[in-house]
């Protein structure tokens, strides 16, 4: 009976995040925002004489859109610590693991339509603007991989984000945190050392931008994955044992 009870907590909490207006707000927000990106660079590169790719410009345009999934990984978690949201939740699904697992499962589903909206949006943008602008034709074959691989790295991205919520319990230190890692941090650190490519984020381009010399794809994504087990499991143990 395992299953039912876990699919109706997943139903439970997709609900919850339906009705969570700002959730819903920055899920749409960010795939208006990527598409607008993707308008003024793709527009950028046709003043340049440039051919247009959907996949240069979902690779340019993925780190400034990775913003709003890390918003959206960080909600589902911290909106239960707003009032008595949590004891609310605890009195209708008792099982603190049923919980987590039916509120992880949500939020990766929802993480995962957000990414493909957003991913797709600028590929819809590019292709238009291109268009609208008669950019130069784009020659030989297009990997199609670096799109995919960029929905599967903001899904990654944001499930961190998830799991540092859930270490930390409160929107402005998760989201400051995470933000704080991929903008800041692993920037500085990629221009200081090579060893920096074993932060989660930088591991996870590999997915839609392979430049890295050790890391594949495949292996980026193991490691973002975990980072991802390490801070989640740490944060479920916790979250299992502790007070609301």
């Amino acid at each position: 009976m395992t299953g039912p009870r876990v699919m109706n907590a997943v139903g439970a909490e997709l609900s919850k995040l339906r009705t969570l207006p700002v959730a819903t707000l920055t899920a749409v927000g960010t795939a208006v925002v990527g598409a607008l990106i993707a308008t003024a660079l793709t527009a950028q590169l046709v003043d340049q004489g440039a051919p247009a790719s959907g996949i240069t410009v979902t690779i340019q345009a993925v780190p400034f859109v990775q913003t709003g999934l890390i918003l959206l990984g960080v909600l589902p978690v911290t909106h239960e610590y707003a009032g008595a949201q949590l004891r609310t939740s605890l009195a209708a699904v008792p099982r603190r693991g049923l919980l987590l697992a039916g509120k992880s499962v949500a939020t990766l589903l929802g993480l995962t339509l957000a990414a493909a909206l957003t991913v797709g949006g600028v590929v819809a943008a590019t292709a238009l603007t291109g268009s609208l602008l008669d950019a130069p034709p784009v020659e030989g074959v297009v990997d199609p991989w670096p799109v995919v691989g960029a929905v599967a790295y903001l899904v990654l991205v944001g499930l961190l984000a998830h799991a540092v919520a859930l270490l930390v319990r409160h929107l402005v230190p998760a989201l400051a945190g995470t933000l704080s890692l991929v903008l800041i941090v692993s920037p500085l650190l990629g221009g200081l050392t090579r060893h920096a490519r074993w932060l989660p984020d930088r591991a996870a381009m590999q997915l839609y931008d392979p430049t890295d010399a050790v890391l594949s794809a495949a292996t980026g994504a193991l490691v973002m994955l975990a980072w991802i087990a390490l801070i989640g499991g740490t944060a479920a143990m916790l979250f299992v044992r502790r007070d609301p």
